[in-house]
């Protein structure tokens, strides 16, 4: 095998690791910004008006020829993609992590995977036969990653000290220790858990009929913005929460609008395209190791030992989960040489595709 397969086998790998550091860092400064008094029914109007301002150049150049016709059922599940994660996964996000912290949020997200392969499982977009042992890993390792973030949320244990965090955890556990706050913050971040895994099967039903993905990007970002505008002429009412500098809510929204709603949306579409929407979502709990050590720098947020125990049971499923997705791509690539080596020929037909979202 040349060195250029090997990459090409890799970058859809390659892609999600960015794409979870590119999280990882929204995260941050995102929360640092709530913090600060940012109001986030604004930051998502923001961050999607940028988003849609960054991609749509992109779109109209490279998609100019190619684009599919717009009807009203893909307009409707555009719609609906604006509504699931530009305004209900990013509201509930903003307003659970605010309530518990970055670390904790991001800890919440491991079952991500979980609830987009049952998802995927009723729908049928995703293939289950026990007697396989790619099945077997890839519902074991959702039953590890799950158990691995149920520990994470209630268990604690004594603080996992580093160089860098001493002196820091008094203080920081004593901000977030109410405990009302911090069960409302829980269950919006799984409200939001649901909303981002309903974005992902929708997305990946959505590509099959309409596979220009610079241009979904783009319009699920444009009726994200129009969406949230609504809700946050509603909720933040007056001009003071609109008015930004040139500070660390420009950024945040600058950036969480280029890298997680812009390329991100654009890179999970090509990857849903080529391996499905749990593949993407495997790769979440990466985010959470991520964004745990980062806020314990710029944040002096506290890693707890049933944490980091979980995040070890997390990854383990992690790896469970990509094997047995690695087993079934490698399963229908040998189908499709099979097919092509054996030489049949078909008379062009027209498939009708019944039954989708």
């Amino acid at each position: 095998m040349s060195f250029w397969e090997v990459m090409s086998k890799m970058k859809p790998y390659m892609a999600m690791i960015l794409l979870q550091i590119g999280y990882a860092g929204m995260y941050i400064i995102s929360l640092a910004s709530l913090k600060h008094g940012m109001n986030h029914y604004v930051l998502v109007v923001y961050r999607n008006i940028i988003a849609a301002a960054v991609i749509a150049p992109f779109a109209l150049w490279f998609e100019r020829r190619d684009r599919p016709k717009m009807t009203f059922r893909i307009f409707l599940k555009i719609a609906a993609l604006g509504l699931l994660e530009p305004v209900l996964d990013q509201n509930f996000y903003y307003m659970g992590a605010n309530a518990t912290s970055a670390g904790f949020a991001s800890a919440m997200f491991n079952i991500l995977p979980a609830i987009t392969f049952i998802m995927a499982i009723i729908l049928r977009m995703e293939k289950v036969t026990m007697k396989n042992a790619s099945s077997q890993a890839k519902v074991l390792g959702t039953v590890v990653t799950v158990a691995g973030a149920l520990l994470m949320i209630l268990y604690k244990g004594p603080m996992v000290k580093f160089p860098w965090t001493k002196g820091t955890g008094h203080h920081s556990t004593t901000a977030n220790q109410n405990a009302g706050n911090w069960l409302k913050g829980t269950f919006l971040l799984l409200g939001s858990c649901f909303c981002w895994s309903g974005f992902f099967i929708l997305q990946s039903n959505t590509l099959e009929t309409y596979t220009a993905e610079l241009s979904l990007t783009t319009l699920i970002c444009l009726f994200g913005a129009m969406e949230s505008s609504v809700v946050a002429l509603v909720m933040a009412r007056g001009g003071k929460p609109w008015s930004i500098g040139f500070d660390t809510r420009l950024f945040t929204a600058a950036y969480s609008g280029v890298v997680c709603s812009g390329i991100a949306y654009y890179v999970q579409g090509l990857v849903i395209k080529e391996r499905g929407p749990v593949f993407v979502t495997a790769f979440n709990p990466l985010c959470m190791i991520i964004t745990a050590l980062l806020g314990t720098v710029i944040l002096a947020e506290v890693i707890t030992l049933g944490r980091v125990i979980g995040a070890v049971i997390i990854v383990t499923g992690l790896y469970a989960v990509l094997w047995g997705k690695s087993k079934d791509h490698s399963a229908k690539a040998k189908e499709s040489t099979i097919d092509e080596k054996g030489g049949l020929v078909q008379l062009p037909i027209t498939t009708v595709n019944v039954g989708k979202v």
